[in-house]
């Protein structure tokens, strides 16, 4: 005996498994629909470009291009003309962010995971020009494109 049981208004009792045998369509229908609600919460925040997008923005746009990694990551190896505002110090250096808030921003970090928060805080913060480059500097590199590396002594 099923210890889950559905009780019908006609009296009769279907067992929860009956009832998605009877009803696969729309038990799938139900599971589908619920899965399209939740799955733009699973996503990264922000406009995603690509690189070759990314190179268009900084040409054509003059794109200013803020670095969110950590400092130690940024001197290691940045993108040139790249500014490092740690994505844990947007809020602490917004005097250093306020002058770009109209302007054409690209978010970069190092896989592109906290690009997409900066968006997003950047976003409640009145940022409207705001880009982040899929794959970040990882992206980048794959690519062959110039990166500034420190030297190593």
């Amino acid at each position: 005996m099923p210890a889950f049981r559905i009780k019908q208004l006609s009296g009769f009792t279907v067992s929860f498994l009956e009832f998605v045998q009877n009803n696969i369509l729309m038990v799938a229908i139900a599971v589908i629909s619920g899965f399209m609600l939740v799955w733009p919460g699973f996503r990264p925040a922000g406009k995603r470009v690509n690189t070759h997008q990314a190179i268009q923005l900084i040409n054509r746009e003059e794109a200013v291009i803020l670095d969110v990694r950590e400092a130690g990551e940024f001197t290691a190896s940045h993108m040139p003309g790249a500014r490092n505002i740690p994505f844990k110090s947007l809020e602490e250096r917004m005097a250093e962010l306020e002058p770009l808030k109209e302007k054409c921003l690209l978010l970069v970090c190092a896989s592109g995971a906290r690009a997409g928060q900066a968006y997003a805080r950047l976003e409640k913060l009145g940022f409207t020009k705001l880009n982040c480059l899929e794959g970040g500097v990882d992206a980048w590199q794959r690519a062959g494109l110039p990166l500034i590396r420190s030297k190593k002594k």
